[in-house]
């Protein structure tokens, strides 16, 4: 785990330094300029981004190639939990141990902060993309991620996560919200590496299976450490699964339960990269799954 814990130090460095320069390109309005900065740099494993990087290295390309993408799908994942921790959703006062963005600068310049940074990344996906990638992969990248991040992927799993808060769902409906609501934007990082570092047919099928995986794995632990978790790793409060009545993996079928089909998941995952890959080339992607699975925020 040594050599991940260094790999993930050493790539959020180069993602951070990245989003710094895009993010200081401009600084007015202030509230706005400030509070992406606040949403965005103010902590955060990266782990999104990480994975376009894993993917190209994997591939054998260059990782800069997957900076502006990467860069850009981080600030989409910020954007949504600037929105997620609204009054309005799940009334967080509290994100990686500090004030919540809306509680920083106000309600109203929470949600304007969201839109900000959710439209930047467009514009980051498109002009900084130019000249390093061609125009179809740009397009195709486009596409990718305003369908993952839309109704067909976050936006359509938060839906029917808020509109099954307070009841008993079946194990179809957990499904779907856990593979929209966190899944698609999991998924997306490893798909844009494919796109990229022009992966054939067939390794992209098994990385995608691979994504699947620990995007619900990654969920299944959140939805763990809601229960058993400490204030002071995750950085925000405990219990507020229970509190809103969310649909989540222990609450359908058991704390111990999740922790056996977390296992499994993560193992599955693992399988898929020992099956298809070297151990040098997969390694990382290995115990990125078990890392996943361990976690403790």
């Amino acid at each position: 785990m040594k050599m991940l814990k260094e790999y993930l130090k050493e790539k959020k460095e180069i993602i951070e330094k990245t989003i710094d320069t895009y993010l200081g390109e401009f600084n007015y309005p202030v509230q706005i300029a400030e509070g992406m900065r606040y949403a965005v740099l103010n902590g955060g494993k990266r782990i999104r981004p990480v994975l376009v990087l894993m993917t190209l290295d994997l591939l054998g390309k260059d990782e800069k190639l997957g900076l502006p993408s990467g860069s850009a799908l981080e600030m989409i994942h910020s954007y949504s939990l600037v929105h997620d921790d609204l009054p309005a959703l799940d009334n967080d006062d509290y994100r990686r141990g500090k004030l919540t963005t809306h509680k920083k600068f106000g309600e109203a310049e929470g949600i304007l902060i969201g839109d900000a940074l959710l439209t930047h990344a467009f514009n980051i996906l498109t002009e900084k993309n130019e000249g390093l990638i061609s125009d179809k992969k740009i397009v195709e990248i486009v596409k990718l991620t305003s369908s993952y991040a839309g109704i067909n992927g976050m936006i359509g799993g938060q839906m029917v996560d808020i509109e099954s808060e307070g009841k008993k769902v079946d194990m179809d409906t957990l499904k779907y919200i856990h593979k929209n609501k966190t899944g698609k934007l999991l998924r997306l990082p490893i798909e844009m590496g494919c796109i990229i570092g022009d992966a054939s047919k067939e390794i992209r099928i098994k990385l995608e299976e691979y994504a699947d995986l620990i995007g619900l794995a990654f969920q299944i632990k959140d939805d763990i450490l809601d229960i058993e978790g400490d204030f002071e790793k995750l950085g925000k409060p405990i219990g507020s699964d229970a509190e809103l009545e969310k649909s989540t993996y222990p609450a359908l079928i058991g704390l111990e339960e999740s922790k056996k089909l977390l296992d499994e998941i993560v193992e599955k995952a693992k399988t898929i990269i020992i099956e298809n890959f070297s151990e040098e080339r997969g390694k990382i992607l290995i115990e990125l799954a078990d890392f996943i699975g361990k976690r403790d925020n």
